[in-house]
Parts: C-alpha cells; sequence; structure tokens
C-alpha cells in the first residue's frame, strides 16, 4: 500500500538528513522533492501545491529543539499535514434511523457489490445490525447472483425481484421488505454508470429520492488515480454523497485518489478495502493512513484486526491450557485460521513500524501457512492432542501424507516444541519478569 510514494517521500527527505538546522534554501528542495513525490503518485495538482505551502510555512515557522533533527521534525509536521489532508479525523455512519437506508452508487468494475457484502458483514459482526442486502443492478449479468452468494457467505439476507427489471422500485420494495422483517440497514446495491450517461444519473437519482438514503457512498477503484477523484466530483455534484469508500488499495495504487479526493470533493473518505475477503474492509483513520504513508506502521489497527477475528471465551481456554502446557495442533491450526482471516500478510506485516520498509522488494507469499496446516491435517486425532508422541515413524509417516519432506515435519516439531516452552514462561508472570530482567541491555538502552 502506497510502496512507490513511500519510498520517493523517504528519499526527499534525505535532503535533510545531517542538516544542523531548516533554512529557506533546504526546506525548498525538500518541498520540491515532495511535490514531485505526490505529482507522480497522481494527487491532484492544486492539492499537492496547497500541501507542500502549507508543510514549508509551518517547517519554516517551527523551532528545531536539540532533541531532535529538523528530518524528524519535518516528518511530524508532514504526518499532522497529511492527516488533516485526508479528512483529520474519522467519519462514522450514520446509523440511528430504523431501518438506516445506505445507497451504494459507483463506476462499473469498482467493486459496489463485493463492498455491499464486506459493508453487510462489518454492520452485523461489529456493529451488532441485521443488515438486508437489496439487489438493485439489472443491467449486470449475474450482478444478483454474485450478491446472493456474497449474503450467503456474511449470513444476511438478499432481497431480489428477478421479474423486475426497474432498480427503483426494486430499492423501494427492499426497504419495505426490512420494515417487515426487522432488518435496521438496508443497503442497496446499484449498477455501475458513467457520470456522463445522462439516463442512468437520472435513474440513480430517482432511486435516491424514492428511497431517502442516510448514506450515499461512492465506491471507487483507487487504482485509478486521478480519474477517481474526477469522476467522485462528477458523482457528487449530482447525488451529493456522504462518503467515499476506495477499494484494490491492496493493489499496486499510487496512493493519489486518497489523498486528494477529500480536498476537491470536500466529502470524507469512510471505508478502505485493503483484499478479497469479506473482512478485508478497514474504517479509514485518516492519522493511520498518514503514518503508514511515512513508513511508520500502523500497530493500532493490527490489534483491532486481531481483536476481531480471536474471542474472548476462546483466548481464555486457550490461556488455561498454555499454563498446564496442554497447547496442541489443533490450538495451532486454530490459530493460523484466525490469522489468515486477519487479511493480506504482507499488508499485515507493513503495519508493524520499520518492516514495511523491509519487506517492500520481498514476495509474502498469502499460501506460506498451506506447508502446515497439509501436515498438521495428516496427523491422526491422537497426534494433533498428544504432540509429544509423535516418534520418527509416526513423522515420516505424516510427511508421506501431507506430500512434504521429513525434514518440514521435523523443523515444524522443534518450532512448535520451542514455541510451547516459551508461551508456558510467558505465561507465568513471575517467569515473564525474570525472562524481561535477564535480557542482554541493548545500547543506548537502559533496562
Amino acid at each position: 500500500m502506497f510502496q512507490n510514494l513511500q519510498d520517493k517521500l523517504d528519499r526527499a527527505f534525505k535532503v535533510l538528513k545531517g542538516q544542523g538546522s531548516i533554512t529557506e534554501i533546504n526546506v525548498a528542495e525538500t518541498m520540491k522533492e515532495i511535490r514531485k513525490a505526490l505529482l507522480d503518485a497522481d494527487v491532484n495538482y492544486k492539492t499537492a501545491k496547497t500541501f507542500t505551502d502549507e508543510v514549508r510555512q509551518k517547517a519554516l515557522g517551527a523551532n528545531v529543539l536539540t532533541s531532535i533533527s529538523p528530518g524528524q521534525l519535518l516528518t511530524k509536521i508532514m504526518n499532522d499535514e497529511l492527516t488533516a489532508l485526508m479528512g483529520g479525523s474519522v467519519t462514522d455512519l450514520e446509523l440511528s434511523k430504523n431501518p438506516t437506508v445506505v445507497l451504494i452508487a459507483g463506476l462499473n468494475g469498482a467493486g459496489k457489490t463485493t463492498f455491499s457484502g464486506k459493508l453487510a458483514n462489518y454492520l452485523k459482526n461489529t456493529k451488532g445490525k441485521k443488515p438486508l442486502l437489496v439487489a438493485g443492478d439489472v443491467y449486470r449479468p449475474a450482478a444478483i447472483d454474485q450478491l446472493e452468494v456474497l449474503g450467503g457467505q456474511v449470513g444476511v439476507p438478499v432481497y431480489v425481484n428477478r421479474g423486475s427489471s426497474d432498480p427503483i422500485a426494486i430499492a423501494q420494495e427492499g426497504v419495505e421488505e426490512a420494515k417487515r422483517n426487522g432488518n435496521n440497514v438496508v443497503i442497496i446495491d446499484t449498477a455501475g454508470r458513467l457520470a456522463i450517461d445522462e439516463a442512468l444519473m437520472t435513474e440513480i437519482t430517482a432511486v435516491k429520492d424514492a428511497t431517502k438514503p442516510q448514506e450515499i457512498l461512492f465506491v471507487v477503484d483507487a487504482m485509478t488515480g486521478q480519474d477517481a477523484v474526477n469522476t467522485a466530483k462528477a458523482f457528487n455534484d449530482r447525488l451529493d454523497f456522504t462518503g467515499v469508500v476506495l477499494t484494490k488499495l491492496d493493489g499496486d495504487t499510487r496512493g493519489g485518489a486518497a489523498l486528494s479526493i477529500k480536498s476537491v470533493v470536500d466529502k470524507p473518505i469512510k471505508f478502505i478495502g485493503t483484499g478479497e475477503k469479506m473482512e478485508a474492509l478497514d474504517v479509514f483513520h485518516p492519522d493511520r493512513m498518514a503514518s503508514r504513508i511515512l513508513g511508520m506502521g500502523d500497530v493500532i489497527s493490527l490489534v483491532e484486526r486481531a481483536q476481531q477475528q480471536f474471542d474472548e471465551k476462546e483466548a481464555a481456554e486457550l490461556q488455561k491450557k498454555i499454563r498446564k502446557n496442554k497447547f496442541d495442533f489443533n490450538d495451532f491450526k486454530s490459530q493460523i485460521q484466525q490469522i489468515k482471516k486477519m487479511g493480506n500478510m504482507k499488508d499485515l506485516m507493513g503495519m508493524i513500524p520499520g518492516v514495511g520498509k523491509a519487506l517492500k522488494d520481498v514476495e509474502v507469499d498469502d499460501n506460506a501457512f498451506k506447508p502446515i496446516e497439509a501436515i498438521i491435517d495428516s496427523m491422526t486425532p491422537f497426534e494433533r492432542e498428544n504432540p509429544d508422541a509423535i516418534d520418527t515413524k509416526r513423522r515420516n509417516r505424516i510427511a508421506k501424507g501431507s506430500g512434504t519432506d521429513i525434514n518440514e515435519v521435523n523443523k515444524l516439531m522443534k518450532q512448535f516444541s520451542d514455541m510451547r516452552k516459551v508461551m508456558k514462561q510467558m505465561s507465568n508472570p513471575g517467569m515473564a519478569a525474570k525472562m524481561m530482567r535477564n535480557m542482554p541491555k541493548m545500547p543506548g538502552k537502559p533496562f
């Protein structure tokens, strides 16, 4: 996510590395590089110029403390200004009305139907809502089938009227269906349309007038860059939408849409799509995104994703098993499956400060867990529950059954054994404190 922009901003900051003070000359040179990096990322020219002028003014007006370098100060100013540029703070959905109507709009191929399924999943699992999906795309072949499949995956009902080709009537029927069945959120998926297609733009305006939605979300493909911003402006002039959804941010996106859209249309980014899985939807946090763009990670989002996947009751049971040294391969596989649900592995690791830069040229395979799962699946129920009973004969059979090498099985057994020991030690507060005291002192770090 934003890897190219991050690299170019790093190079821009190098101008100030080793400088003892901030001057007109070195700031001007740095701002020139930053503006170039933003334009290369397909940020709107006016937005890029206004942004760099603001950063330059604040940098020249700031006092560099003896404890920080000019580069560190500029990073802090950049972080604050990027956060403000992308909206400043989180903008929540307006969900007070019952039922709340959410209208989804956007171009063909932007990911509206997939987002509709993700939003239903988010509202059901995170907000405790009872959503209804409405299949309002009557033009794209298989759009209704796709929404039904997604609804089935996330356990959310879908209102369908295959006998009608009128999206306005279908939307109204969907709202009435929600009232009858006690659904407190109605998500209306609509057909993709171009802003220049007058007939289709008139149609979606009519859907809006008929259903009076509390939220109109404009879904846009982040990889289309500046074109996405221009399209958003055209749609906003007609629909006056309440928020933007950026999809495909896990792809090779330059970041221009995320950085420009708020300043151009003055509407907040509410969600970002970070993968194909139904869980791969994040509430947009401008401050966290700014931190990631500057290579400082996003630990808070990482923790939140983990909390969404890990059940508290399960965690308590697991803690008991760890204390008794009963953690087994069933538990291990369960943990792997929960980690996989958190999203793209490279994206997750990029949330850890410093790790994103270290991995920029490294391919992190999302299938890395497959050999481990194959080995565990080749174990008998007894072996999974009793790892210590897996002798050489059993290991050879497991290797053959999983299609892996005996060395891979031995390596997994060794890693599992070491992990179990550390987990048991760390579950004992006294032992954990002792381990911390006995850690070797890091240079410059008093422990």
